[in-house]
Formats: structure tokens, sequence, C-alpha cells
């Protein structure tokens, strides 16, 4: 028998036993103001049933300390993510117990506490030869790089919560008529004011590979003449670049607010009138580092919190495969602190959706679209045509469920399983505008389309979920536009109540459906413009359609009337009709359906009226989110399953399978190479056209 194999298995065989053993534990308490809280769903009922030791170390990261002290990897110098003890309760559920005065003054506590164990932080890295790169203060993180040898020393330290690799980003790379934003009544803002219109002018920010500020999308025009840029930008590189140099930012932002004038409105995006904040954090080759994000994130808090940029949106068009639960996940964690305070954020879902064999992959959502409080964008694929009747999911797009996970005490591997996308939006073959120069174009050459010899006017073709998540940005801008006072998740609940649902498509793939603009603006629209605060007082000034449909493209469209939580989905009029608790401030829509180990049910202080709840996801066989059939149940997607050892000495803690698909877990990688290709040149399928 060959040695070297032998040699292997032993230390494979050690290498588990000593992973099952090793487990770090740490207890906190904190002293915070007592504010009422509701319910909770998986993330803090489910780690209090199983009794989950608070494991200090991301699994991938813990693996390579395993590896060393088994002689099998050298000690390098590891980058990583520190996540510190929060002050507060901003990332606990406090509703709107809280005021606005009360929130800053919370944010204030945070940001002192953070600066505080940042500093003592930089004296314990130097003594462990490690290096203190940056702290984001109003996220309760630091970047940092250490010996491997010493991450475990570091994980014992009092002001260490969790400690993550800084895991590298990558992008995931006929709208306005094919989502019902050319409506009669919705780009008109539907009053006999000849002069106003529905732009989406609210402040966003694109965290991506920069922008291009002298292209002609991006250019405020007044008499068909450009007055100046819409951009501003900068940088989180440490290059010192803020344009782009990789083609893909520019094209993510014209999907967003490309400007009207440039061919008659064929290129325009949904939020046309919308400033937009470009935070370079890829560099010129699409790539960067969760360090990078996490620090554009901190800027655009540190920037709302305190009222000096009333940034509404971020819009996050790239991604990083899932290891962490959302519950430890850096990226995840600063989303969800962007969300608390206030702004919405949209994620791609990733590109991962099939294998190079062209079957389903399922589990391949990316971070931070695996954070519940986001809303995540699948791709759908249009055909270039703006009736919905051809529309599919594009075979590339991401399928869920999330796949983060935490391990237990008995070993066993707990993924979150939650249902994602929220919803999906084109994202195939579109056009965009083509920043100067850019290294996709000198790539992928075919990619260029368009008459124009004008630089600044130059359009080319992008495909991927990157593209769908700035359409469903531009489309909560609309909505912001529309009724300034909407809350996060009551954006999310709109997009996802009035989407519409593909036939023949399951709930892990579509979420609530295709992004319906025409319907969503007209709930926005009925929505007081001050939010009620008791559940299931009325939520509308007025009635709701009695059809509840929507004419796209000479075809009526059906709103779903459903909205995604965690392993299932609610249903009924009274999701718009009544305010429910979980549109509030700092609750997550998944915590209305808690997990009780074997069944999701509602909550009674986060949802009211008369509403269907569904347990796990769907194959949808009508025009309802309702009309389907079971496709993985509530009880697979939140159970803890038993771990056990397969023929092959792996221990195996999934217990979760799909019928069509290949669900992606314990050690399998998808090639991002390929996701990549696959997803910038599009389905092989007919797509949008240029302008003549």
């Amino acid at each position: 028998m060959d040695k070297n194999f032998v040699k292997r298995m032993i230390a494979a065989g050690a290498l588990f036993a000593f992973g099952l053993q090793f487990f770090a534990i740490s207890v906190s308490a904190q002293s915070v103001k007592s504010v009422a809280r509701p319910e909770r769903n998986a993330e803090s009922t489910a780690v209090s049933t199983e009794r989950a030791p608070k494991r200090k170390i991301a699994p991938d990261l813990e693996q390579k300390t395993n590896e060393l002290t088994m002689g099998l990897r050298a000690d390098r110098l590891q980058k990583v993510i520190i996540q510190m003890p929060t002050e507060t309760p901003l990332n606990e559920m406090f509703g709107n117990a809280l005021s606005d005065t009360e929130q800053k003054e919370m944010f204030d506590r945070e940001v002192a506490g953070n600066k505080e164990k940042s500093g003592i932080l930089i004296t314990d890295l130097n003594r462990l030869s490690g290096r203190f790169r940056n702290s984001y203060d109003h996220l309760g993180l630091v970047s940092a790089e250490l010996p491997l040898s010493k991450i475990r020393e570091l994980a014992d330290n009092g002001n260490v919560e969790y400690i993550s690799p800084d895991r590298e980003i990558r992008t995931l790379g006929h709208i306005a008529e094919t989502t019902g934003y050319w409506n009669n009544g919705i780009t008109d803002r539907g009053d006999a004011d000849t002069n106003t219109w529905l732009t989406g002018a609210v402040s966003i920010a694109v965290i991506d590979s920069g922008i291009d500020p002298n292209h002609r999308l991006m250019q405020w025009t007044s008499n068909n003449t450009p007055v100046g840029t819409k951009v501003w930008s900068y940088d989180f590189t440490g290059q010192g670049v803020t344009n782009d140099l990789y083609g893909h930012g520019t094209h993510v932002a014209s999907m967003l607010a490309g400007e009207y004038y440039l061919t008659d409105g064929a290129y325009q995006g949904l939020a046309s009138g919308s400033q937009l904040i470009s935070l370079r954090a890829l560099d010129d080759n699409g790539r960067g580092s969760i360090s990078s994000a996490i620090a554009a994130i901190d800027w655009v808090v540190q920037q709302k919190v305190n009222n000096w940029w009333n940034i509404r949106i971020i819009n996050m068009s790239f991604g990083t495969p899932a290891v962490d639960s959302y519950v430890n996940d850096p990226l995840c964690k600063a989303a969800r602190r962007a969300v608390n305070a206030g702004i919405v954020v949209v994620a791609s879902a990733g590109n991962n959706g099939k294998d190079t064999n062209g079957r389903k992959l399922f589990g391949t959502i990316n971070s931070p679209g695996i954070e519940p409080s986001v809303i995540t964008v699948g791709a759908a694929n249009t055909y270039g045509t703006a009736a919905r009747s051809d529309d599919t999911v594009a075979t590339f797009s991401s399928r869920g469920p999330t796949r983060g996970y935490r391990t237990l005490a008995n070993g066993a591997r707990k993924y979150d399983n939650l249902i994602k996308p929220d919803l999906i939006a084109p994202g195939n073959k579109l056009i965009g505008a083509r920043s100067a120069n850019n290294k996709l174009i000198q790539q992928y050459p075919s990619l260029a389309t368009g008459t124009t010899t004008v630089a600044t006017e130059k359009v080319m073709y992008l495909s991927g979920t990157s593209m769908a998540a700035p359409i469903v940005a531009g489309a909560a801008a609309l909505l912001l536009d529309t009724n300034p006072n909407l809350t996060p998740n009551l954006v999310k609940a709109i997009l996802t109540y009035t989407a519409q649902p593909l036939k023949n498509f399951n709930t892990l793939e579509q979420g609530a459906g295709l992004l319906n603009i025409d319907g969503a603006v007209r709930v926005a629209r009925l929505v007081k413009t001050t939010m009620p605060t008791t559940n299931g007082a009325m939520l509308l000034d007025g009635a709701l359609p009695a059809s509840q449909t929507s004419s796209i493209g000479g075809q009526t469209v059906t709103w779903g009337k459903g909205v995604i939580t965690n392993f299932g989905f609610l249903y009924g009029s009274d999701l718009m009709n009544k305010w429910q608790g979980m549109y509030a401030s700092g609750v997550l829509v998944s915590d209305a359906t808690p997990f009780s180990g074997t069944a999701i049910s509602k909550s009674t202080t986060l949802t009211s009226g008369t509403l269907s709840l569904y347990q796990g996801a769907i194959s949808n066989n009508g025009v309802l989110v309702s009309d389907g059939l079971l496709y993985l149940g509530a009880n697979a997607m939140g159970g803890s399953p038993t771990p056990f050892v397969n023929s092959q000495g792996v221990l195996v803690s999934d217990g979760v399978l799909v019928s069509d698909g290949v669900l992606v877990s314990d050690g399998v990688l998808v090639s991002d190479g390929r996701a990549a290709s696959t997803a910038i040149l599009g389905d092989n399928t007919a797509g949008m056209t240029p302008a003549p």
C-alpha cells in the first residue's frame, strides 16, 4: 500500500478527532437599557434549545489552525476580521420601542466602546506578532493580520467575540417596460402635474468596482445636454483609484440610475433621479476583501446616524461563498447594522446556480445574501421581451437554502437553511454603460454592442444577479421616493407581496417571484405617511385594488400576495391591509414565524389579521405564491440533524435533500471561474436589443 496514502489517512483521522474535541466557549453579559423584545426565531431560540457552545473561530479558519497543528500547513500571516462584544443591543430586536434620539445615543455609546476595545486590541495584536489594520467603529469590527499559530490565543481575548478570515469577494456578474415602470400612473406619479416624475430621488451607495462619472448615463441632463455627474466617488481598496477600471460597477450603476436622455430611455435605470455614492471596494480585476466592503458599510452607517448624508439604500452586487452562519458572518453583521440604521440593503444572490454539466445546484447563495435582513435578489431571463409569459429563472442564478452554519455541541453542523432569494429581477443579457477601456470588455470583446464611437456613450452586455440586484435597489428607491417613511422591512414586504411567481419554479429559485414595479408603487402610495406602531393597526389610507393585478407587456400579472420569512412564507391581503410588527425597525421579517423544533408558527406580536402560513418552500404551479406543491418542508430546513460518519470517514450532518438538483454542502466547492464566465456571457438565449 502507498505509504503516503497511509500517512494522509492517519493525519486526516487525527485531525477529525481533534476538530471534534476543540471548542472555544465564551460568555458575556451586557447591562443595557431595558426594552421590550418580541418573540425571536431561529437565531436565538435555536441556539438556546440546541445548547450550542459559542465557537469563536470561523469553521474554515479553525480548519487551517488544525492543519497547522498537524503539520499539514505552514505558519503564515492570516488576514482576519475580528468581531468585538457589543456594548448595546444594536444587533438585537427593539422594534419601535426606541426613538430616533435613543437609537442615536445607542450608536454613540457603541462607537465609544468599540474605539476603546480596538485600542486595546492594537497592543494585544502587537504582542502576538500581529498587525492592526483598521477598525470599523459603527459596526464593531476590526481587520487585522497575525500568524496562524496565534489565532487561538487571540480567541481567548475578552475583547474578541468571533474571528473570521478576511475572505475574498468577487463581482457576480427594455428594463423599465418589462417591470411595469412605464405604466400609466406610475412613472408620471399618477397626478395631473405634467412636470412631476417618479425618479427614485434618494441617495444610494453602490459598493462595487467604482463608477465612470463621465459616462452619459451617469450625467445629469438639462435640455438634452450633460450638466454634471450624478456620482460621488470614494476608494476603500487602498489603491487611491475611484474610476471603474474593471467595468462592473459602471454597468451596475446604469441599471440602477442610468439617465433617460441617452437614446431616449433605451438604457434608462429605474432610479434615474438618484444621487449615487460610489464606494470602490473591488479592484481592477473585480476582486476585493470583505474588510474593504465592511469599511464601506461602516462609512455609510456613520454618514446616516450622524445625519451627514441621508443614504437610504446600499447595493452590493458581489459576494463570497457562505461558510459562517449569518449569526457570525462579519459581512452579514455589517449589513444588519446598516439595516438597523434605517438603510435598505440589497445584495445579489450569486451566480452558482448550475455546475459544469448544467445541473441545478441548490444551497449556493453567497454572503451577504444569506443575511435575513438583506433583500437578496436572483436573476430572471426575460428573453429580451416586455411580456412576462416567456420569463424564466436564469440558469446561473444561485438557489437557496442558505448554507452558512454553526457547529453544535454534538459535532453536527447546524445550517441556517433560510429561504433565499427574496425575489428575482431581470439579469440576463442586459445592456448598460461601458466604462472606458475596462478589463471586462478586453477579456470578453463579444460583450460590446451599439454603434456609437463616442467613448462616453458606449454600452455593453452583462449578465448575472449583479445586474438584477440594482434593478431591485432602483425599485426600492421608487418606493422611498413615493413614501419616504417606509421602513426597510416594509420595503422588502411590498416588493415581495407584489412580485409575480413564475410557474414551474420553486421558492428556493425565485423567492416570492419576479419584480413588479407597477404593483409595488401602487401599494406604496396607499401606505400611511406616518407609520403605525401597533401590531394590527390599519396600514393603508385606501383599499387595495380588488383584482391585485398589473398589466405589463400587454399581459395581466397577478400579485403573489406573499412574504418570505425563514423556513416558509406568509400569505394574504392583511399583509398590506394591517401593520405587521415584523415591519418595525430593528426586527427581522424572518422572526415573524418562529421555529419550534418541528414547525414554524405565526408570532402573535409580529403578525396580525387573516394570514395563511406555509411550512417550507413550494414548487409553483399557478399564479399566486401559495399555488403549488410542497418542495422542501420547514422541518427539514429548520431541524437539527444527527451527525454520523460515512464510509469515507467524513462527518456528515446535512439531512436536507432536494429532488431536482444537487445540494452544495460539506466540502463541496463551486468553481468561481466557471460561474463568472457563465454569468457574464449569460444564458445562450435572446436578450435585450441595442438602440438603433
